[in-house]
């Protein structure tokens, strides 16, 4: 009997030890999505304004090359 409960012992230690590098590790990565998120919004921005620059850019030289 004292052989299973050490076994569950050990077993629940571990499960415990699994949870805490699990928590920490979702942690970080959620510190890392939150800091990422509104540089991601700010570069898609940038991205569509160049976008829209060299669209305009294009439309001006293919109209003054006619």
């Amino acid at each position: 009997m004292h052989r299973i409960s050490a076994r569950r012992e050990a077993m629940l230690k571990e499960l415990h030890e699994m949870t805490t590098r699990i928590e920490r590790l979702s942690q970080a990565e959620h510190d890392l999505i939150r800091d990422v998120h509104p540089k991601v919004h700010e570069i898609k921005e940038h991205v569509e304004n160049v976008a829209e620059a060299v669209s305009l850019q294009n439309s001006a030289a293919k109209d003054a090359s006619s």
